[in-house]
């Protein structure tokens, strides 16, 4: 069961719970403040481990303390804060760390103390708890079951609470279960999670949020000209299938129209020009963009922003068998013109292309793609940020503004007009990878062609979509990572 966030107005360390978390400034002393006062309830020990393990308040500095009774709260976690100004950001990352100690000490309730005068930080600590309570354990059985589950959070507060704050915390659990959806597609095995279920969490998303669904079949692909995705997904036994969520605004006139796409292939064994064994089995990730739309419409239904929000996924396996297609083959595409193929391990941009022609066709105000690109972006970035590309320089500066705000890091690429060249064929309109220099360039380059005069972002989450390890307000495995900037740019045209 989820945890359940709730808004409280107390003192931190009188209230009941298993954790209790509070941000100290940078500068801290047992002199003042909560160490001040945990010293006198709690002993002169307090002090001692605080100059043993030098805590000061630093960002990233931790320190715990028991209480044995003596106090309400059974730990205290101390989070140092820094010494720089406090945003929304810190407030969502100290309440995910606080909720994955609460976790890891087999605590049932934390408690996040709201430092003051922080704008948005209810609706941050609420997703924070969220993010950070998150474990899964759908396929565990006998003793892996987890024997504790971290079920209750609260948002401290001072003063009295108003329907404001208390609307930020509803909205910031909607938002945080909305990336928990994400992740727990990403971390679905692929035998449980192929083009068709994911079709089906897309409808039962939909329908819990009231938002209009259509999936298009195999025949519906077909009969539409989705000829890339048909490649793409012929060599597999589990059909392909594109998909299309809208959420419209209940009232008023929208102050626009975007389109967001996701790539969505449920495994890729790279087809006939498959991968090598060791990692593969982390592809079953490859459908993070599509696993980012669909958590992306959920949180936007209950943000109910004055736009109009369509939400596209192109799903598919890639896989080798002797239906499977080849390097040289040349498709078709629903844009019209004629790609080459020249890696079949590079199908995710084939996918999108026929995605970006249908979105493109709605007439949008606005296209943004997110996908597990390439490994080019993550060999030039690392894995934990995004690369990002647009087709217009105050777009760029929107999604730089968005990702700043939402704690997420994004740093924009260059669109080479020089790489071009690469993708000129012999044999058709346009081959569909070039060199290998510039991989992640030259993939944008390729899906910027189906996207036409629209403006457009193209996002390579190839890094931070899986996670290695938690850091941050990332799990280990999937993280969601790009939802809380796509948000933040849709709220961004309603203002």
């Amino acid at each position: 069961m989820p945890i359940k966030v709730n808004l409280a107005s107390s003192d931190p360390l009188s209230l009941a719970v298993d954790v209790v978390v509070i941000g100290v400034p940078e500068g801290a002393s047992t002199g003042e403040g909560v160490l001040a006062r945990l010293v006198e309830a709690l002993g002169e020990h307090v002090a001692h481990q605080v100059k043993r393990d030098d805590f000061t308040g630093k960002k990233d500095q931790s320190i715990d303390f028991a209480t044995n009774g003596v106090l309400k709260p059974g730990r205290v976690l101390l989070l140092g804060l820094g010494s720089g100004k406090v945003t929304d950001v810190e407030c969502r990352v100290i309440a995910a760390k606080g909720a994955r100690f609460a976790n890891g000490v087999r605590a049932e309730s934390v408690a996040v103390a709201v430092p003051p005068g922080v704008e948005r930080a209810e609706r941050a600590v609420a997703e924070g708890l969220v993010l950070g309570a998150y474990r899964f354990t759908r396929y565990f059985t006998g003793d892996r079951v987890p024997k504790f589950a971290l079920s209750r959070g609260t948002v401290i507060v001072e003063g009295k609470p108003g329907k404001a704050a208390r609307d930020a915390v509803a909205l910031g659990q909607q938002v945080g279960e909305a990336i928990c959806v994400a992740r727990d597609l990403v971390n679905e095995p692929p035998n449980e999670l192929y083009p068709e279920a994911l079709a089906r969490v897309a409808a039962g998303i939909g329908k819990q949020h009231g938002l209009k669904v259509t999936v298009f079949d195999k025949a519906a692909l077909i009969k539409r000209g989705m000829k890339l995705i048909m490649a793409v997904g012929q060599g597999s036994a589990r059909e392909p299938r594109l998909i299309h969520m809208v959420y419209a605004p209940s009232s008023g006139k929208p102050k626009g129209k975007l389109v967001f796409v996701g790539k969505g292939l449920t495994f890729d064994s790279g087809g006939l020009c498959i991968k090598p064994a060791p990692g593969m089995e982390e592809m079953k990730g490859d459908m993070g963009g599509a696993a980012n739309v669909i958590a992306l419409m959920a949180a936007v239904a209950a943000a109910r922003p004055n736009v109009e929000v369509h939400g596209i996924i192109g799903s598919a396996e890639n896989m080798p068998d002797g239906a499977a297609y080849r390097p040289g083959d040349i498709f078709g595409s629903l844009d019209g013109r004629t790609v080459e193929i020249i890696n079949t391990d590079a199908e995710g941009r084939l996918v999108l292309a026929d995605c970006l022609a249908y979105a493109r066709a709605l007439k949008p105000d606005l296209i943004v793609d997110n996908a597990t690109l390439t490994g080019a972006c993550m060999v030039a970035l690392g894995p934990t940020v995004s690369g990002f590309f647009a087709n217009r320089e105050e777009l760029a500066e929107r999604v730089r503004s968005a990702a700043k705000a939402a704690g997420e890091s994004m740093w924009q690429m260059p669109l080479v007009e020089e790489l071009r060249e690469g993708l000129k064929s012999d044999w058709a309109d346009i081959k569909h990878t070039a060199d290998r220099w510039g991989g992640a360039i030259t993939a944008a380059l390729f899906l910027r062609e189906f996207v036409g005069d629209v403006p457009w972002v193209h996002v390579d989450i190839a890094g931070p979509s899986m996670a290695s390890k938690p850091y941050g307000i990332v799990s280990k495995g999937g993280t969601g990572h790009g939802v809380l900037t796509f948000l933040r740019l849709i709220e961004g045209f309603t203002g």
